[in-house]
């Protein structure tokens, strides 16, 4: 048990110091020695976990999809919501959601289609959105599919944006903007003062996750 929690730490320590490398520079410009100087692990370790640097940047954009989940909510609509708001906030520090979001836009030298996170949050907003069509929540001419497409497409677009003109320091703000635009053409009227789009939104509902899950309430109680 020891030995698998170790290896456990070595990948994400591996994976953390690629994603930093990977956000950086880019997939084409990242190299094996500037992700091994950061890693701090031996080049046996990180070839163990990761035979290549494309496997690295695999492995990236698999984990950038982890724990998207944040919680129920009385409205399905807030809790899509509130996984975009959370991924902006965790974006500010989390290399790998930092990274993910690099490669999975960046049009270098290998093709990461086929491990694109976009149809992941593509599949999960139209799952949401569906769920609360059936609520009542969405106005009689909103396409599920359709809207989430569009979501994906707006998120993705400002983490871009904001990664170019700000540092990412001001996407939590462009967020709560992006959802001020969107939820009167979605959502039912009397709705729309009850949800909450604070820009710092994902912020509170982050530490209400933490504060569950250590005092073992939630999914992630350790």
């Amino acid at each position: 048990m020891a030995q698998q929690q170790r290896a456990i730490k070595t990948r994400a320590a591996i994976l953390e110091a690629a994603a930093s490398v990977f956000d950086q520079y880019g997939y084409d410009a990242a190299t094996i020695s500037e992700i091994l100087a950061r890693s701090e692990v031996t080049k046996g370790a990180l070839y163990f976990h990761f035979p290549s640097k494309e496997d690295l940047a695999r492995g990236v954009l698999s984990d950038q999809t982890r724990n998207l989940v944040t919680g129920p909510s009385d409205s399905k609509v807030q809790e899509l919501i509130d996984i975009t708001m959370v991924v902006a906030h965790r974006s500010l520090h989390d290399m790998v959601l930092r990274a993910g979001t690099r490669l999975a836009v960046e049009q270098g030298s290998v093709d990461f289609s086929d491990v694109s996170p976009f149809p992941v949050w593509a599949c999960l907003s139209e799952e949401l959105l569906v769920e609360a069509k059936e609520r009542g929540e969405l106005l009689p001419y909103v396409t599920p599919r359709e809207t989430a497409e569009l979501v994906v497409g707006a998120w993705t677009g400002i983490h871009v944006y904001s990664r170019v003109v700000a540092g990412r320091q001001d996407v939590e703000r462009r967020v709560a903007v992006m959802w001020e635009h969107l939820l009167p053409s979605m959502v039912m009227p009397r709705l729309l003062l009850g949800l909450d789009v604070a820009h710092d939104r994902g912020a509170r509902v982050e530490a209400a996750r933490r504060l569950a899950a250590a005092e073992g309430a939630g999914p992630d109680a350790e």
